[in-house]
């Protein structure tokens, strides 16, 4: 049965959610109790789906840990940190000597990538991508060789290894990739991450790694184990809420990590540091708060299959569609109707990042695209 504009924006704004998908399938709101233990957050004006936030965090384990590490707010976070440096290396079955504790990611991604390409390094990058580590670079005299996204929107690995040259010092990838939602084929980058870290550094952002639905595909802390030259940097903003905490870590070989450790700016704080801890422990959320994604993203294809408006198969926290329209326009359009979405991702100018919200949120993102292209 197909529903006209005026049926689907009805069906949309259920309390519950309905996605058209398949049939009827149920998105379960929040009940009284789940609302009670995860705080999410009640609709913010604009409601904000433009940064890849997680809105139901930090979980309220989290808060109750900071809450407790307020008498040790006078203390400096090294020790605090060490401690954190020995659950992460047990989690991921490395040496302490491989973690290095961050003010976010973006932290990790800046200092390594000054630490090997200051003064006239190459880093070669895709286009789009996270750009963190590059603008920084740039700014120490980095130069940086962009390689385009293929027409999937996936990683060149071929190209990418193509212009591997003397003058390159790293090799960045983001996999999940921001903002395309790309995820690499796992056979070829296991490949292309052994064959390229013989020849200079490669670094693996792995901020969206959690939300990849194959249990068994790699992460690039398996090469690290066996002594490759490869960085990988993982964080607490996303799957675990505590984006504004400002907490990540890299993971690397004890060699590799004792330089990169030299060019720590801000590190962390002690309140990070131990909501951190207890996000490790707290499983619940953790499911949670991915279950909770995955559901807002069948709401988002939903609507965005009713609109016939194209997208890429998503394995992050946000999908990228093709909205057909200039991106500042569009822009513009959605914020009148209370929702924040992405930047535009140079050379794909009429093409849209969405970050999935509450279910709440989501909904009314729903309503105000289908009102925008009616």
């Amino acid at each position: 049965m197909e529903l006209n504009r005026r049926e689907w924006l009805r069906t949309t704004a259920l309390a519950g959610g309905f996605t058209l998908l398949n049939g009827f399938t149920t998105i379960k709101p929040l009940t009284k109790e789940e609302k009670l233990k995860f705080n999410p957050r009640k609709l913010s004006n604009p409601i904000r789906l433009s940064s890849n936030e997680n809105p139901y965090g930090p979980s309220q384990r989290v808060r109750n840990a900071v809450k407790k590490a307020f008498d040790d707010g006078c203390r400096y976070p090294y020790g605090y940190a060490d401690e954190l440096a020995e659950m992460l290396a047990v989690k991921h079955g490395v040496s302490k000597e491989s973690i290095i504790i961050t003010g976010g990611s973006t932290e990790g991604l800046k200092i390594a990538g000054i630490t090997f390409t200051a003064d006239g390094g190459e880093i070669i990058a895709a286009k789009p991508t996270f750009l963190a580590m590059m603008q920084y670079a740039e700014m120490w005299g980095a130069n940086i060789n962009w390689v385009p996204v293929d027409k999937n929107m996936g990683y060149d690995l071929q190209e990418i290894e193509k212009r591997i040259t003397n003058k390159t010092k790293m090799v960045f990838l983001c996999n999940p990739n921001n903002p395309t939602s790309t995820l690499l084929p796992a056979d070829a980058l296991v490949d292309f991450c052994t064959s390229v870290s013989k020849k200079t550094i490669v670094f693996s952002d792995e901020a969206y790694y959690e939300y990849i639905d194959d249990p068994n595909y790699p992460s690039m802390v398996d090469l690290v184990k066996k002594g490759e030259n490869i960085v990988v940097s993982k964080t607490f903003s996303k799957v675990y809420g505590m984006a504004g905490m400002r907490i990540g870590y890299l993971i690397a070989k004890p060699e590799l990590a004792q330089i990169i450790r030299r060019n720590v700016v801000a590190m962390s704080n002690v309140y990070a540091i131990e909501g951190a801890k207890e996000a490790l422990k707290d499983e619940e959320f953790f499911k949670f708060s991915l279950e909770k994604t995955k559901e807002a993203k069948q709401l988002i294809y939903a609507t965005l299959d009713h609109l016939e408006l194209p997208y890429v198969k998503s394995s992050t926290n946000f999908i990228f569609f093709k909205s057909g329209r200039d991106i500042n326009t569009l822009g513009k359009q959605m914020l009148e109707k209370g929702v924040m979405i992405g930047r535009a991702f140079p050379p794909f100018y009429n093409w849209c990042r969405i970050s999935t919200g509450t279910i709440e949120e989501v909904v009314a993102f729903n309503k105000a695209i289908i009102s925008v292209y009616s």
